[in-house]
Parts: C-alpha cells; structure tokens; sequence
C-alpha cells in the first residue's frame, strides 16, 4: 500500500477503498489504495477536497464498510463510484429490471447465441474479458456505475432478462481475470491521472463536455470547442469531451455542459438527470430540457406572464376547424419538440391544415399553432443567468420563410450577423430576459420578431447554438469565458456547502454509530491478531 503522501494539503486526489489492500497491485500516479476502515475512521480523508473515491469493497450492503464508504465520501463532498444511489439501485430487484428494459434489445441481441438458460457477465470498469460481450457491459456500467459488477441473465420462454447484478469481491475474481482486471483499471484510472495534455498548474475542477461525433448539426462546432477548452485553461479547469456511451464516467467530474441537440426522450435528458443528482453543475439542467424542449409548455407560460408572443392556438382533434378563424393564413402549425426548423410547416390553406394536422396528431395529441409573422431576420439573444450573452440577427435562408431550408437531408441557412449588446432594441433585450427567466437560470437562446417598436417571442432553446464566426462575432473569447465563469462560481457555491457537511462529518458524532462499531471490532480483531502472533 502506499504512504499516503498524496493525501497532504488537502489537494485533489483519487482514492481506490478497498477491504484488503494487498489484494488490489494497482499503482498509478495520483492514486491511493486505501484500506475501507482507514477511511472511514482516520481524520485525514475527510480533509480532502476533490477527491474521486471508488469503492471496490467486497459488499454494498445495508451498514456494510462498502455501504459507509459511498455513504461517508458524498457526506465529506467526495465523487464515489458507485454512488449511494447506484449503491441502493443494485440492492433493489425491481429498479435493476426497469433500468434494464432499457436497452433489453442489446441484451436479446448480445445473449441469442447462448445455448443454455443461464448466463453470467463480469464487468470490470465497464469491460468484459470478451470483446462480443463489451457493449452490454458497457450498457450495464453506465446505468449502475459501479467498479466491479457480476450480473446473472436467465431466459424464460426465450426471453433473456437480468436476474441480479452484484459487486464483484476480490475473493471471487477467478485467477485468470486478474491480469484483465487490473488492466481495466489502470486504463479507467489512467485517463485521469495523465490527462490528454501536459499541465503547468493544478487543475482546480474538471468539466465534462458532451458531444455526439455523428450529429452533423451540432450546436457548437470545433473551433467553438477548442475556444472553450482554452478559457477553461486559463481558469484552471480540465476539459474533456465525453460521447454518449460515457455515462458512467460522470462522477469523475464536476460539471458537465451538453453541447448536443437536446430531448426528453433521449440520452441528453438521462445524462443532464443523472448529473444533477450527482452533485454536478450542468448546463443544460433537465428542467430546462423539459420546459425549453415543449412549446406548448411554452406558450402557456408566456401567455400567462403576458410576455408578447405571436397570437398562438393549443391544436387539439378537436378545435382544428377554430384555427383559420382565429388566426388566418397562412399559419404555422409545430411540433411541441420541434427543432433546427424541423417540425414546423407553413400551412396556406384548410385542406393542407387538415392534413398537416392531423399527421401531426399521431405523434402528440397537442400542438402548436401561430400566426404567421413575416420578417427579414429573426433575433437571438443568448441569456446567461438572467443576462444577455450575445446577440445576432438570423437572416432567412434564401428565398425561404425560415432561417434554415431544409431539402431531405440536406439544408442550407441565412446569414448571421452578431449585434453588440448596447445596439439591440430595448423591447428584444427586455423579452429576451423575461422569457428565459421562465425556463431558469442557465444558458438559453431566446428567438424573437421584430415588428417596428414592439417584439415578440417566438421560443426558447435550452441548448442554443454557439459556433465559432457567429455567435462569438462581437464577443470574442469574452463569450466563452462568461460560460466558463458560471461553471466555476456554481461549482464553488456547490463545494462550499459541501465543505460545511464534510467538516461535519469529521467529528465522531458525525459518524454513524454502526460505522463507529464496525471500525472500533476492526481495530480490536487487529490488535487480538498482533497479540495472538506475538505469542
């Protein structure tokens, strides 16, 4: 085992917790292998801030040591892996069933070769020895992060599903898996440990940037990537961008910005859950998703705070034939989720509102309509924290009523052209705030039309665009480092209240009681050993 040096000056360390050191030869820079009862009863763990636990103890039973150490680490504001949810998820049959009909068609499609009713999956660090079997291990990992897992799938009537799904003991690590075992790890701790660049200083946070590589719109770019990585480096925060299939990785950071198109249904919203409930700051939050991604939601609450909207309609299979009368034609009809101008028709007559409609009605039983208001440009405020960002004028695609033409799979866009601050209309700046006041307060991107003095809202995007030669125009780098700062203040606000319950939980008291007992026989069976060894 080593010193513990690492452990000095309460600077930011990882911890490995295990039941017996000696059983886990894993030595990486800025790793500790620590003994469970260690940590939970020497003073000097609860002084670490930053600090990445993962706890490969041999049980996460109720009041166990592997149970305390998940327990005591998020109470002294550490990441363990697993977390006390994870850790109550696996001890919970009817949980472990739901989470797995989630991907039960990887698990049809991984297991069929099987010949037998039967079958047992290691996963270590998310890995199996196996490479057919490593997406279902993968799979598993990223919705119970946990070290080291076993899980056991039966089939019934020719249909595979999970029994259980356990933490893997080092007793019962078969000999032959070792090596792969401790490969796993080196490679799962060692992305942290040596990074991708060479560091000058310290970092003091680690902010996890989400993007899918086969979106061809994406909503930043990678020049816009490149210039957030390099504000983040001048605050002294360590970027790494993260893909869909990295979900487990969460709790290795702090914060977590999704630069993907935004859904409900869809793996953005589990992520932007999952890292809330983590602990981690994260931009865009579900909240926002749910509210931004819904434009009925939309329209209600704007009506509501009398917010200047175009004239707009709930569509139900009931009301159809009242929207020509209401709002004339032409008309826009939208998706509630729509995007990228996708999902919204111009509709010139009733025969083609019936239409449209009434396809439109198969997938939601409520849409929008609104009046149709012509324009040359549409604005887009970007509102950080009650605040404008940026702002731009989104010319119409040409010869088109949209700012992006879409043809099949190909599409083209109007001209942006960004606006500084003190030259937006006074009603644009003042609507933009208001609107995205009602989503929260993060990033969003607030569209609106102008017409002479007044403006009106036309939606708010939870995960608007932010490329580099556009939206950063005027700004510069100013941009980039704005969203960098939110991401620091929120995670130091975070980590102070933290602080104030992990110096709570240095003292004795603080302790649960079991914890203190289970510690106080270690120390005692230890001492009876050295007793009994000396005579």
């Amino acid at each position: 085992m080593r010193s513990g040096k690492g452990f000095q000056n309460g600077a930011a360390t990882t911890i490995v917790v295990v039941n017996n050191p000696k059983n886990w030869p894993i030595e990486l820079p800025g790793v500790e292998i620590v003994a469970a009862k260690r940590y939970l009863t020497e003073p000097e763990f609860g002084a670490v801030r930053r600090t990445k636990v993962y706890n490969l103890c041999r049980s996460y039973s109720y009041q166990s040591l592997g149970y305390y150490v998940s327990l005591l680490a998020e109470a002294r504001g550490h990441r363990p892996l697993p977390s006390i949810q994870t850790v109550q998820e696996i001890r919970n049959p009817a949980v472990l069933r739901l989470r797995s009909q989630e991907f039960d068609k990887l698990i049809q499609s991984s297991l069929r070769p099987i010949q037998g009713d039967e079958f047992i999956l290691s996963i270590y660090f998310g890995r199996n020895m196996a490479a057919k079997y490593d997406r279902l291990a993968l799979a598993l990992y990223n919705s119970h992060p946990a070290p080291l897992l076993r899980a056991r799938f039966e089939r019934l009537e020719g249909h595979w599903r999970m029994d259980w799904l356990r933490p893997v003991p080092a007793s019962e690590i078969p000999d032959h898996h070792r090596p792969f075992v401790v490969q796993a790890a080196q490679e799962h701790l060692g992305r942290r440990s040596h990074g991708g660049r060479r560091k000058r200083q310290i970092d003091r946070y680690d902010l996890a940037i989400l993007v899918d590589p086969r979106n061809a719109n994406p909503p930043s770019d990678e020049r816009a990537l490149a210039k957030f990585e390099k504000a983040a480096e001048r605050a002294r925060v360590r970027v790494e961008q993260i893909q869909p299939n990295d979900a487990g990785r969460l709790l290795e950071f702090d914060a977590l910005f999704i630069r993907e198109t935004t859904a409900v249904d869809h793996y953005t919203y589990r992520f932007a859950v999952r890292a809330e409930a983590a602990g981690l700051v994260v931009i865009d939050d579900p909240e926002s998703i749910v509210r931004c991604t819904n434009k009925v939601y939309l329209a209600e609450a704007l009506e509501k705070h009398r917010i200047p909207a175009p004239r707009s309609v709930i569509v139900h299979d009931g009301n159809v034939g009242e929207i020509a009368e209401r709002l004339g034609f032409p008309v826009i009809i939208k998706q509630p989720d729509s995007s990228f101008s996708q999902g919204v028709f111009k509709v010139n007559s009733q025969d083609e509102l019936g239409e449209v409609v009434e396809k439109l009605l198969e997938d939601s039983d409520l849409l929008i309509a609104q009046e149709f208001l012509p324009s040359e440009f549409d604005w887009r405020v970007g509102v950080l924290e009650g605040k404008p960002l940026y702002a731009c004028r989104y010319y119409m695609a040409h010869k088109h009523w949209q700012i992006i033409q879409w043809k099949g799979e190909d599409h083209s866009y109007g001209k942006v052209k960004a606006i500084p601050i003190d030259e937006v209309p006074r009603s644009v700046l003042r609507n933009a705030i208001r609107a995205s006041r009602l989503m929260g307060n993060g990033l969003y991107g607030v569209d609106l039309k102008q017409r002479g003095e007044r403006s009106y809202v036309i939606e708010v995007n939870d995960n608007p665009s932010l490329e580099a030669g556009y939206e950063d125009q005027v700004a510069g780098m100013e941009l980039y480092e704005r969203i960098v700062d939110f991401f620091v203040r929120r995670i130091e606000a975070s980590r102070a209240t933290g602080s104030a319950v992990g110096q709570a939980s240095l003292s004795r008291r603080a302790v649960p009681e079991s914890a203190q007992r289970t510690g106080r026989s270690v120390r005692k069976k230890d001492a009876s050993d050295r007793r009994t060894a000396k005579r």
